[in-house]
């Protein structure tokens, strides 16, 4: 193949760039290339650890598996991870450079772009198509003369570009037209080809409209992807799962709360596709209901999120519900939560030096200076907990990314041992439970990929409700995300023209 790569940009945020370059990784892989993500740079509070303990994107995560490759942080050289409104901490190749404003960091982007571009040219010298995704718009006219993630990057990187808009917003049309508008002239010489992205309905009645566009922007339509319903992980918080409740059986009821400064919320995908399980998130008390399992997920910013779980009435209904006995669970910044207190002497997440926790668990988390990211393999501690009886014979595969170290005081009960650091054997206790066994937490994102962990979980929790337990061979979560991504490839293969895009590729 004499090209190397292709770029997927969209006329704004959401509209579907990172399924779909996920879509094409797959594509290709099937057909027998040797085939990478990458996008220049992210903005996520979904992240995830590498096995050589560095912080990327989880969006290109999901696209190094849809390639079947290892992640690694060249897909995903900048992170940028958002505290406040105002601010985000920013992390080039895996590591934490610092936070910064949005001036800051518009300033700081040329200093980027080297690196930036020797991320790309070590991957694509190892591949044979690379499949790069903007980020918003390329359209974003006062940003473009520091822009390195979308046309921008398509000059570092000589990549031919394919425009992406969302029909089932409306307005697509608009969209395309007026972000084409918007371009340079060399920019818009660079962009092959559209894509109409969410359709719903007869596309017989759309192709007038296509024709029409054509000639008006002067580049092919090169497909119209109807809306799927693929369960793979999302990159945004906008993310629909937010707004309903899966369909499981309703058997075990889950709730997770939706905090302000909610991140890897991908934590509980795999949740979402147990069979007796029905998931809600909750964005105010007054919708928590009788869950047999309510969550606290990790946070970005923990101290604000947990004045923003007291004064909304949050404090109350979660100790009513530990006190009946109910599963509480908490996550990395959730986990802190549980404790006693936070303390953060360095002012690393706010001004405050320190905030009084919901007291479920007796102990004490003080924010440092240095961010804890690595790889563990683990098994259960606390199986004394009747919730987690018989699991102590499981393994634990997982990351963790926090800045907090947490002190158990009486009553608390080691949760988890920790018995590999990436490629290091350690004997590390991780996250507490407490006596009565209904309330415990961990720093370990991922806890509940690990299927047959999951399943003996919630089985625990249906002996409690005087339920039979589910058993059987069940499909691993990996073998799950393998099916959904082929099934995504093949909806996108059929409503895709793919000799126009290996032409594109091609040049």
């Amino acid at each position: 193949m004499q090209g190397k790569c292709i770029m997927l940009q969209g006329t704004g945020s959401s509209v579907g760039k990172s399924l779909l370059t996920a879509a094409l990784c797959r594509i290709f892989k099937q057909d027998g290339y040797k085939v990478a993500p990458f996008k220049a740079q992210n903005m996520a509070l979904n992240s995830y650890i590498t096995s050589d303990g560095k912080e990327m994107g989880r969006a290109q995560v999901v696209q190094a598996e849809a390639c079947g490759l290892e992640p690694a942080v060249e897909m995903n050289p900048v992170l940028l991870k958002p505290t406040t409104d105002k601010k985000a901490q920013v992390i080039v190749m895996g590591e934490v450079y610092g936070n910064m404003s949005a001036a800051e960091y518009h300033e700081f982007k040329p200093q980027l772009a080297q690196k930036v571009k020797e991320a790309y040219d070590r991957l694509e010298s190892q591949n044979d198509i690379i499949v790069l995704e903007g980020a918003g718009s390329p359209a974003e006219i006062n940003l473009r003369d520091k822009d390195i993630v979308n046309m921008g990057m398509a000059e570092m990187a000589d990549a031919p570009v394919i425009l992406i808009g969302d029909i089932d917003k409306g307005g697509v049309f608009a969209s395309l037209a007026g972000t084409m508008l918007l371009l340079t002239e060399e920019e818009r010489k660079r962009v092959q080809g559209v894509i109409i992205n969410k359709f719903r309905g007869d596309v017989k009645i759309l192709e007038p409209g296509l024709r029409m566009l054509e000639d008006i922007i002067k580049v092919p339509v090169l497909g119209v992807i109807p809306y799927a319903d693929v369960n793979i992980e999302d990159e945004d918080s906008v993310s629909e799962r937010f707004h309903k409740k899966t369909q499981g059986s309703q058997e075990i009821l889950i709730e997770i709360i939706r905090l302000p400064h909610i991140s890897n919320f991908t934590d509980f995908v795999a949740l979402e596709n147990q069979p007796d399980a029905s998931i809600k998130y909750v964005s105010k008390p007054e919708q928590i209901g009788e869950p047999d399992v309510l969550i606290l997920p990790g946070s970005k910013n923990t101290i604000e999120d947990m004045a923003y779980l007291r004064e909304n009435g949050f404090e109350r209904k979660i100790n009513d519900l530990s006190q009946k006995g109910k599963l509480i669970i908490g996550i990395c910044g959730g986990y802190q939560m549980l404790g006693k207190e936070i303390n953060d002497p360095l002012h690393t997440e706010s001004n405050l030096d320190s905030i009084r926790g919901l007291g479920l668990l007796n102990m004490t988390t003080t924010f440092e200076s240095k961010k804890i990211t690595t790889r563990v393999k683990a098994k259960v501690h606390a199986a004394q907990s009747p919730y987690l009886q018989g699991l102590e014979q499981y393994d634990i595969d997982g990351y963790e990314i926090h800045m907090g170290i947490s002190e158990q005081g009486r009553g608390c009960i080691p949760l988890i041992e920790i018995y590999k650091r990436l490629d290091n054997e350690v004997m590390v206790a991780d996250g507490f439970c407490n006596s009565q066994g209904n309330v415990f937490g961990t720093y370990i994102h991922g806890i509940f990929d690990n299927t047959d962990f999951l399943r003996g979980l919630l089985n625990n929790v249906r002996k409690l409700k005087g339920l039979e337990r589910i058993d059987g061979k069940q499909m691993s979560f990996k073998e799950f995300k393998e099916r959904e991504y082929d099934r995504l490839a093949q909806i996108v293969r059929e409503n895709l023209d793919m000799e126009k895009i290996y032409a594109i590729i091609k040049g």
